[in-house]
């Protein structure tokens, strides 16, 4: 009698053991089944966020116009805040309102960039399935942040771009 006791129980934690198994084979099949295609699994990297701001305004960038720029994080030659005057899409003049700024402006006046071109990194880091790429955007349509990450494990290869005092020429 004991014997048959014994086997009936071991039996029972057979059966609890295999459906917790199945169980959990299951769980990490339909889990599985909800990754984005580039793999991360994360919200973040399902569908991209498109360039224009999601309200269905567009922007289209001006030949001309000011704006303030934060570069900051990540180990990169652009950090510090700058004043931008862009004339016929280029950067006419950069001035640097801080001590890295001002570095970047006398060593590497050609690494200030024009809206448009923050832009296209951000569509650039998209196509690359970077971990973050994500822009918040005024109500007429500029940006006014861009975060970047290309990898999430990785150091110190994050861009924050803050847009301000935006203002088209002759506007």
């Amino acid at each position: 009698m004991t014997d048959v006791r014994m086997t009936t129980v071991h039996s029972s934690r057979r059966l609890v053991s295999v459906a917790g198994l199945v169980g959990g084979l299951l769980w990490a099949t339909v889990a599985c089944g909800t990754e984005s295609p580039s793999g991360s699994g994360s919200a973040q990297a399902g569908s991209p966020e498109p360039a224009t701001p999601p309200s269905g305004t567009t922007w289209k960038e001006p030949g001309s116009y000011v704006y303030t720029l934060k570069s900051s994080e990540g180990e990169r030659s652009l950090i510090g805040t700058f004043r931008v005057t862009v004339r016929d899409g280029k950067v006419a003049e950069a001035v640097g309102l801080d001590a890295d700024s001002r570095r970047v402006v006398r060593q590497l006046p050609g690494e200030v960039p024009t809206i448009g071109e923050l832009l296209e990194e951000l569509e650039q880091a998209r196509r690359d399935n970077a971990d973050t790429a994500e822009a918040e955007y005024a109500p007429d349509g500029h940006p006014e942040r861009i975060s970047l990450d290309w990898d999430k494990d990785a150091v110190d290869d994050e861009a924050l771009y803050v847009i301000s005092a935006y203002a088209p020429a002759g506007g």
